[in-house]
């Protein structure tokens, strides 16, 4: 059995990893959005934990990276869903963001161009599948074919039930295929987002991030939380987990994907490739070079 990651002076007086993981029964309304469930520091607390650990995950993420260059097989797929201004960027920035670019896989999905809307809602997902080696983020992703389309009556009953079964099998045959898919949803209310659109509207280097399509979307709220309790019901799986991630305070959030991704990447008992050459000789051949 792989060893448990365990962070020095970590603060997590339970295992958040548990704690956010929405097993059989849950309900979404009752997720807390603006609570740091196991954690015991403050904000300052937290953003010096997350420095601290970015060494351990970026040693992670090497030797994930090197053994990819080999003939390892695992790989990691980080899939973010969120209401806007959630801070989905803010985990790829700080997150993400501290291992090494060269082994990491980032696509946000946009709205499919007239192109991909001729193949299945699939089609385009499963090209941007991360590598042996990699971690793969998801900025949007598949879900958003069963979240807005759901909402906006896009699909019918009928083959939104399809798409639910159509990423099952997706994500099945990506897990046996050697990668670990880690589902985040951020967790916002309603409040919280108000208040980081008026925040967005009050700095100039920010207005670029607000739409007014954003304001559209608001409307559907409570239409949008019934489609993640539903998508969330129907596509949790032992190998595929949704974790529901407090999302108020954004040091927390960040705090938080970083344990599932420290913790998932421990788990694959990750080591250095020895090399596919004698040691001995190629040392004698340095030396003498």
């Amino acid at each position: 059995m792989a060893k448990r990651h365990k962070a020095k002076n970590s603060g997590f007086v339970k295992d958040p990893v548990k704690l956010l993981k929405a097993g059989a029964g849950f309900v979404l309304e009752d997720a807390p959005t603006d609570t740091a469930p196991g954690f015991i520091g403050k904000k300052r607390d937290g953003r010096l934990l997350l420095a601290d650990r970015a060494e351990s995950l970026g040693v992670l993420q090497e030797q994930l990276f090197a053994q990819g260059q080999y003939s390892g097989v695992n790989s990691v797929l980080l899939i973010l869903q969120a209401m806007d201004t959630a801070g989905k960027g803010g985990i790829v920035s700080h997150v993400v963001g501290s291992v090494d670019p060269q082994g990491v896989q980032l696509k946000a999905f946009k709205t499919p161009t007239a192109a991909e809307k001729r193949h299945d809602f699939l089609w385009r997902i499963e090209k941007e599948a991360p590598r042996a080696g990699m971690i793969g983020v998801f900025d949007r992703s598949h879900y958003e074919d069963v979240l807005i389309h759901r909402v906006h009556h896009w699909a019918t009953p009928a083959e939104l039930d399809r798409r639910y079964k159509a990423i099952n099998d997706f994500e099945a045959r990506l897990t046996d295929s050697g990668t670990h898919i880690i589902k985040i949803m951020l967790n916002i209310n309603p409040e919280i987002q108000k208040e980081r659109l008026a925040a967005r509207l009050q700095n100039p280097t920010k207005y670029w991030k607000y739409r007014e399509s954003d304001l559209a979307e608001r409307a559907f709220w409570p239409q949008y939380m019934e489609a993640y309790q539903v998508a969330i019901e129907r596509t949790s799986s032992t190998a595929a987990p949704w974790f529901v991630v407090p999302a108020g305070k954004k040091w927390y959030a960040r705090l938080a994907v970083q344990e599932i991704l420290l913790e998932t990447l421990t788990g694959l008992g990750l080591t250095w490739p020895k090399g596919d050459f004698n040691l001995a000789e190629e040392r004698r051949k340095v030396a003498e070079a």
